[in-house]
């Protein structure tokens, strides 16, 4: 608010821009106006405009211009919020997670649902152009023996009869192959009864593929030109055509571990000159 001059944000998911309330232009009520809150609901109508020289916001696509409004509609009105949206960090996980509607308003996770959304777009592009098809398999399956338990879903007609929820879709696009479907893919939700770890979901979302006649080099070729192609559509990013590829013998001697994290030089270290040396039996006897 300056004098009678009011400035407000209006936001939606394409982004932000500047909307100019002028006591002297606008025929509504501006004293309500003057009430306006943040997450308040708006419609309205106005005149867009050229900002002046010195007002020109760099940060906003939209930042040349602005909106003087000669209509407004209050559409909602927002109650007090639990957190600012501008600094989400600054609330506790628990009440983030608790109104997760307003959380999804801001800039990060609005942006991470984009690029999921592009990824999605960029997977299914990339596989149907190498003759893959999409199919969707049922959700509801029998319990089948696999890493994890099963979730469970009782029948309502067939009392003391179990639905599971699938791990994977391993079975159904095994079927697929054997009935002449040579290339299958799916974005496919899967389910495990696990504890809950930083690597483990109860539910997960995975590309799902299958190949029939095929050697491992194919495999290889497929996955590597499908990340490309994601990283290049999604985000602009070129990666190298071939990735650098270590055998399981070399990770573990290298790294001591199968899926280790190449960003950094952890290397095994041989210790045994040192330990030969030492007078602590434990050193002395390992090998």
């Amino acid at each position: 608010l300056h004098g009678q001059v009011v400035f407000v944000d209006l936001r939606d998911r394409y982004g932000k821009t500047q909307i100019v309330f002028n006591s002297e232009d606008y025929p509504g009520d501006f004293d309500a106006v003057k009430k306006l809150s943040m997450e308040d609901v708006l419609s309205v109508t106005g005149t867009v405009q050229n900002r002046g020289e010195g007002a020109v916001n760099p940060d906003l696509s939209t930042g040349e211009i602005e909106v003087m409004i000669s209509k407004m509609e209050m559409l909602n009105e927002a109650a007090p919020l639990p957190f600012i949206i501008s600094d989400r960090n600054s609330a506790e996980e628990d009440l983030r997670l608790k109104y997760r509607y307003i959380e999804l308003r801001t800039d990060e996770l609005q942006n991470n649902l984009k690029i999921r959304h592009k990824t999605y777009q960029a997977v299914r592009s990339y596989l149907s152009g190498q003759d893959f098809m999409e199919v969707e398999t049922p959700v509801l399956m029998k319990s089948t023996p696999e890493g994890a338990r099963d979730y469970l879903v009782p029948s309502r007609i067939h009392h003391g009869r179990f639905y599971a929820l699938p791990q994977s879709p391993q079975i159904y696009k095994q079927i697929l192959m054997i009935s002449g479907y040579d290339r299958y893919f799916q974005i496919v939700k899967c389910f495990r009864d696990e504890d809950l770890r930083a690597d483990r979901q109860p539910e997960f979302t995975q590309i799902d593929i299958e190949m029939s006649f095929v050697d491992e080099e194919m495999i290889f070729a497929q996955m590597e030109g499908l990340t490309c192609n994601v990283f290049k559509e999604v985000i602009g990013v070129d990666l190298p055509k071939s990735f650098p590829r270590l055998t399981w013998d070399d990770a573990m001697d290298t790294f001591g571990s199968d899926k280790p994290d190449t960003r950094f030089d952890l290397f095994l270290q041989d210790v045994k000159p040192f330990t030969d040396q030492s007078d602590f039996n434990a050193f002395k006897s390992a090998e």
